[in-house]
C-alpha cells in the first residue's frame, strides 16, 4: 500500500495539475500588468508613447465590433494558408518518404527556401496576384509550410523499421503499411510541426495585411499608430496574440484525442 502511494505520489510530482501550471502563469502576468500600470502612472509617459493596461482594455472594448471584423478577416487568410500549408507539406512528406532521391533532393531546397525573408516576397506576390485574397494566402502558406513538411517527413522515416518488415512478411500492401504502421508514428510529429504552424498563420496573415489589405488586423493595426492611437494598436495586438492561442488550443485538442496512446502513461 506505502509503495502505491509513492507511485501516486511521484506521478502527481512529475504530471501536476492544470491549475497548479496555471497559477504561476497567471501570477507572473498579473505582476507584470500590475507593474506596467503603475509605471506607466507614475512615469507620466503619455499615451501615445506607452498607454496602460487598463487604458488598453478600455479602449478595446470599445472598439470590440471594429477588431472582431477585422479579426474575422485575418481569420479566414490565416485558415486557408495553413490548410494549403498543410496539403502541400504532406504532399511532399509523403513524396519524400516514398523516394529516398526526391528526399534528398527536394531537403535542401525545403532549407534553402527558408533563408529567404518572407518580408521580401510578400511585395512581389502583390505585383503578381493584385491585392486580393491570394497574396495573402501564400504568404502564410510559405509561413507554415516548412514546420509541417519537416516534422511529418521525420515522423514518417522514424517508423519502427522492425514494425514494417513484420507487416511486409504478413503480405501487406505499401498503403497497408503507412496506414498501420507509419502514419500513427507519424502522427505525434506531425502535431509538433503543426503546433508551431499555427502559431505563425496569424503572424503571416497580419504580415501580409501590412503589404496590402483593405481589412485585417495588420490594417487596424496601422491605422491606428499612423492616427497615433497606441492604444488601440496594442488592442489589436492583443487580438492577434487571443486569435493564436485559440488557434494552438484547438490544435492541442485534437492531438490529445487522435494520439491518446502518445499521452498514456506506462503501467
Amino acid at each position: 500500500m506505502r509503495a502505491r502511494h509513492n507511485v501516486i505520489a511521484n506521478s502527481i510530482a512529475v504530471h501536476p495539475a492544470p491549475g497548479q501550471r496555471v497559477l504561476p502563469v497567471l501570477t507572473l502576468a498579473g505582476a507584470i500588468l500590475i507593474a506596467w500600470e503603475i509605471g506607466v502612472r507614475v512615469s507620466g509617459l503619455r499615451e501615445i508613447q506607452l498607454p496602460s493596461p487598463s487604458r488598453i482594455v478600455q479602449v478595446g472594448l470599445g472598439q470590440l465590433p471594429l477588431i472582431a471584423d477585422h479579426a474575422g478577416a485575418t481569420l479566414q487568410v490565416a485558415l486557408i494558408g495553413l490548410a494549403l500549408a498543410v496539403a502541400v507539406g504532406a504532399a511532399f512528406a509523403f513524396l519524400m518518404e516514398a523516394w529516398p532521391l526526391a528526399q534528398r533532393a527536394v531537403y535542401p531546397l525545403l532549407v534553402i527556401s527558408q533563408t529567404v525573408p518572407t518580408i521580401a516576397i510578400a511585395p512581389l506576390l502583390v505585383i503578381l496576384f493584385g491585392l486580393g485574397i491570394l497574396p495573402k494566402v501564400i504568404v502564410v502558406a510559405l509561413v507554415c509550410f516548412f514546420p509541417v513538411t519537416v516534422n511529418l517527413s521525420d515522423g514518417l522515416r522514424s517508423t519502427s523499421a522492425t514494425l514494417v518488415d513484420m507487416l511486409r512478411v504478413f503480405g501487406a500492401t505499401r498503403w497497408q503499411v503507412l496506414q498501420k504502421a507509419k502514419l500513427p508514428a507519424a502522427l505525434p510529429a506531425f502535431f509538433s510541426g503543426l503546433k508551431v504552424a499555427v502559431t505563425y498563420c496569424v503572424i503571416g496573415a497580419v504580415l501580409g495585411e501590412w503589404i496590402a489589405a483593405p481589412k485585417g488586423l495588420g490594417v487596424f493595426m496601422l491605422r491606428s499608430f499612423s492616427a497615433g492611437q497606441t492604444a488601440q494598436a496594442f488592442a489589436g495586438i492583443i487580438a492577434v496574440s487571443v486569435l493564436t492561442l485559440a488557434l494552438f488550443a484547438i490544435v492541442l485538442l485534437f492531438e490529445r484525442r487522435l494520439t491518446r496512446w502518445h499521452y498514456r502513461k506506462p503501467a
